[in-house]
């Protein structure tokens, strides 16, 4: 089982009335809890124990090689007619290209559609989220920097 067969097994419980799921195979165990707030997995490996270098805490590259962009965010209406834009991975959310680079969007901002609203690093990759809609950011939900879940609200934007 590999990355997004757990991904889209945790999705379909979430969105199902599912609360508690366990497979078990020969070389793995996987748990998966749904509570009130958050959806979380418990991976127990069973294979072989691989070792691995240690890695040195590089600093934030100021302009990130981006392969190439994450797919567009699935923008979901909220209370009146504001839009959440969600992150479509775990990772880290970054406002800017680099510590001293501008940000790349702020509240009361104009946005169209394809603009760059923000960055989220996954293991090592720097994938750009692009709006799909035209509005203004009305809201950010997220402090720079931070830990984001898979589905998280990033942005809340106007349409209007």
């Amino acid at each position: 089982m590999d990355l997004k067969d757990i991904q889209a097994l945790i999705k379909f419980i979430s969105s199902s009335g599912v609360d508690e799921v366990s497979i078990e195979r020969k070389e793995f165990k996987l748990n998966i809890k749904k509570n009130a707030k958050a959806v979380e997995a418990i991976v127990g490996v069973q294979a072989p124990i691989y070792h691995q270098l240690p890695v040195q805490n590089a600093p934030r590259p100021e302009t990130p090689t981006m392969p190439e962009k994450a797919e567009v965010v699935v923008a979901t209406p909220v209370a009146t007619n504001l839009v959440e834009v969600k992150s479509p991975m775990i990772g880290t959310f970054y406002r800017s290209a680099g510590p001293d680079k501008p940000l790349f969007v702020n509240v009361g901002d104009d946005i169209n559609s394809g603009d760059t609203l923000c960055i989220i690093e996954a293991m090592k990759l720097f994938n750009e989220i692009e709006s799909e809609i035209k509005g203004k950011i009305v809201k950010v939900l997220v402090d720079d920097a931070s830990p984001v879940e898979y589905d998280q609200p990033l942005f809340l934007i106007d349409p209007s």
